[in-house]
Parts: C-alpha cells; sequence; structure tokens
C-alpha cells in the first residue's frame, strides 16, 4: 500500500469555503474515483491548514484517479463556481509513505 498525506495551506478567511466544498463534493468525488481516505485533520495550533491521508493501492492507481478526479465536469464546475471570488487553496504539500515492518498498525 502507498499512502499519500496532503497538506493543503488555506488562504485567509477561506476555511469556511474549503469546509463547505469538501464536505460536499469533494467527498462524493474521492468515493467516485476509489480515493480511499484515511482521515482528515484541521491545524490544532489555529493555523489555516488541513491535512488529510489517503490509501492507494499503488503510484500508478494514484495518478489515474486523481487525473480522473480532476477531469471530472462536476468538479470542474464546482471548482470554478466556488472560486469566482478566489482561489481557497493557497498552496498543496504532498508526501508518500510506505509502512515501515514494525509499524504497529496492520
Amino acid at each position: 500500500m502507498l499512502y499519500e498525506l496532503r497538506m493543503y495551506k488555506i488562504h485567509p478567511g477561506q476555511m469556511e469555503r474549503f469546509h463547505e466544498r469538501t464536505s460536499g463534493i469533494g467527498m462524493k468525488l474521492l468515493r467516485k474515483y476509489n480515493l480511499k481516505l484515511v482521515d482528515f485533520w484541521e491545524d490544532a495550533e489555529g493555523n489555516d491548514t488541513i491535512y488529510y491521508i489517503i490509501e492507494h493501492q499503488d503510484m500508478e492507481t494514484r495518478n489515474r484517479n486523481f487525473n480522473s478526479l480532476g477531469n471530472d465536469p462536476e468538479w470542474q464546475k464546482t471548482k470554478s463556481e466556488t472560486e469566482a471570488s478566489g482561489p481557497i487553496i493557497e498552496k498543496i504539500e504532498n508526501f508518500f509513505m510506505t509502512r515501515v515492518p514494525y509499524s504497529p498498525v496492520k
């Protein structure tokens, strides 16, 4: 398994818009394109940052699924509408991880 940690730096004042979009269409499209969400977190120190982990079968599957999501007409329409007054996300960072053999999670 391949795990992807995604970190989104949200533009100031846009966290509510991020949550609205992600809790609706975002979650629906993650499921539609087999992007298995492990968990979502908000920064505990008040920074405008979101963290989440997705489990992938491998990098090829990950790329195919994310490309499909990005090209989805419903996503493109929603993104355009929700960012009509400006972008929500300032920066995206992602890291790819595999579990070590001694991980307590099996």
